[in-house]
């Protein structure tokens, strides 16, 4: 278990101020640049040290603020996988991986680094230098060689970076064994939402310096705390509303949204005429070719754009609104001259600007 409370403040006004725990599993700081993720796991490390809190590894004390208590990076026993992987270079990639054993008799440092290099599919390029080897190849050795050390934690700074779809998906697979076999936590920086969601038990997001929202990675991407962390996660259509009618009884509002009506849930603590933020995900969103008159909740849009993946379509439409549909609902309608877009009532929710 690790338990963090964290502040540091620099002189040019920026100030990281954190608190949370983190137990098995991987627990993801998630975050824009600049917004003290990487701060947090050196300052979990030992490389920086805190103006204030207190770090806890199981009994451990790391840091204590009011004791004046700094315990030095090679005794902590935190396993640190950097952005650039951090191999050295005049190294074999065996030999980077003896490095961390190195305290360990010759034979039996011999056989841990080979079951290490045979667990993480890369014994054959055991030979090569860093600069010989792919991406995930370093990237998988930098993971072999910081659990060779038995750390109590694994930090991980954006270990897909520069990663291609197959080999992120390698290093998935790769992060899930770990968690399986080696049951050592993991702190896991990144500011892509899919690899959150990929890998992450926990999350933590992060904003200028301070925690905003914590959950699980599921719970927190299904419903965001404010407009601000839905924006920062990217995937939701935020529209500005007035409400023109509320009934309790069952339990539906009417709203405008431009010049359109469109249903949605009861909102208590509102009233009729109150301007609110909508926040709605694009896969609530459906779109049908418009023949003749809308039906009720649908909009006439405009297509603006559409991005095609393997399985889904991406549609941008006027006005801001998004729509993710599978490849077979818009091929049935790619050829429509116009469009009716329709939000689904249940999914059209309030949210703090």
């Amino acid at each position: 278990m690790l338990s963090a409370k964290i502040k540091k403040v620099f002189p040019g006004g920026f100030t990281l101020d954190v608190a949370f725990e983190a137990a098995d599993g991987v627990t993801v700081l998630f975050g824009p640049s600049g917004s003290g993720k990487t701060l947090t796991l050196d300052s979990i490390a030992g490389f920086v040290r805190p103006d204030e809190g207190r770090i806890l590894l199981d009994d451990a004390i790391l840091y204590d603020g009011a004791a004046g208590v700094q315990i030095p990076p090679q005794t902590r026993h935190c396993g640190y996988v950097f952005q650039n992987y951090a191999l050295f270079p005049h190294m074999t990639l065996r030999e980077n991986l003896e490095f961390a054993v190195r305290a360990r008799k010759n034979l039996d440092r011999h056989k841990r680094v080979t079951e290490m290099l045979e667990r993480f599919q890369i014994a054959e390029v055991a030979s090569r230098l860093p600069h010989a080897l792919s991406g995930g190849q370093k990237q998988r050795g930098s993971i072999a060689r910081a659990l060779l050390a038995e750390p109590r934690l694994v930090l991980l700074d954006e270990p897909a970076q520069g990663l291609d779809a197959m080999l992120r998906q390698e290093l998935y697979s790769v992060l899930r064994e770990v968690v399986r076999d080696f049951r050592t936590p993991i702190l896991l920086v990144t500011h892509d939402l899919e690899e959150a969601m990929e890998v992450g038990h926990a999350m933590h997001v992060y904003r200028e310096g301070r925690i905003v929202q914590s959950g699980t990675p599921t719970g927190v991407a299904g419903m965001p705390a404010s407009a601000a962390i839905a924006r920062q996660l990217g995937i939701y259509n935020l529209l500005e509303a007035e409400i023109l009618a509320l009934d309790p009884g069952r339990n539906t509002s009417r709203l405008r949204v431009g010049e359109f009506e469109v249903a949605g849930s009861y909102y208590p603590g509102h009233l009729i005429g109150d301007r609110v933020l909508l926040c709605v995900h694009p896969a609530a969103v459906s779109v049908h070719a418009r023949n003749g008159s809308l039906r009720a909740n649908q909009m006439a849009l405009e297509l603006e754009h559409v991005a095609e993946g393997p399985h889904r379509a991406r549609l941008w439409f006027a006005g801001g609104i998004r729509a993710e549909i599978t490849r077979v609902e818009w091929s049935s309608i790619e050829k429509a001259g116009e469009f009716a877009v329709e939000m689904a009532p249940h999914a059209v929710r309030l949210i703090k600007g």
